[in-house]
């Protein structure tokens, strides 16, 4: 059974079972890529009282073998998730200007009214890469089921050919199943890996 957090601000409770730091394996294949394999993988999602979840995620080569005994990590990446809504004036910024109006409070009811028309939550994701990498990603939540694909992609000159992705996230018997996929390489967009994780102890 998932024990759901209390202490949320209402625009993080649709995004409320997705808060705490979830391990497992998963399995890597794509296109004709020479690599298929299997990789650990750890995401945290966490909150410090903003109307956003903190994100991180690292996964590394399972049973890696290499002679040190190091792993061999894949990717580190770090970010943050939250409803779309149009910023207010009783929000901050951009960058360090302060709020312009008085903070209010915002409600359940609030919330409500951000259902689209399929009965969910658009919800934006930025997620920022240890190479460099940044993706910007739209999409939904409904209920234990996100889907988002990324809006914008922007890398350094020196980064590997990397073009778009979707993301897809579940919570299905208590574990957090999830999906990437990438247009990367010259490749078009096409299944990346996949994972099954278990909420940490």
């Amino acid at each position: 059974m998932i024990e759901l957090p209390t202490d949320l601000p209402a625009d993080l409770v649709p995004l409320s079972w997705l808060v705490g730091v979830w391990d497992g394996t998963g399995v890597i294949d794509y296109g004709d890529h020479e690599f298929t394999g299997e990789f650990t993988h750890r995401v945290s999602f966490s909150h410090d009282g903003g109307d956003y979840l903190n994100y991180s995620a690292e996964a590394w080569l399972h049973d890696d073998g290499t002679p040190d005994g190091s792993r061999t990590r894949l990717v580190a990446e770090m970010g943050y998730w939250r409803l779309s809504r149009p910023a207010g004036d009783s929000d901050a910024g951009p960058g360090l200007l302060p709020p312009a109006a008085p903070s209010v409070s915002r409600t359940a009811d609030d919330v409500e009214l951000l259902r689209n028309p399929e009965g969910g939550f658009d919800i934006e994701a930025v997620i920022v890469h240890a190479d460099g990498v940044s993706e910007l990603y739209l999409g939904q939540i409904r209920g234990p089921r996100i889907d988002i694909a990324t809006d914008a992609v922007v890398r350094p000159a020196g980064a590997k050919a990397y073009a778009a992705a979707t993301r897809m996230y579940g919570l299905v018997d208590g574990h957090l199943l999830w999906a990437w996929d990438i247009a990367a390489l010259g490749h078009e967009l096409g299944a990346h890996a996949s994972a099954r994780l278990a909420r940490a102890e």
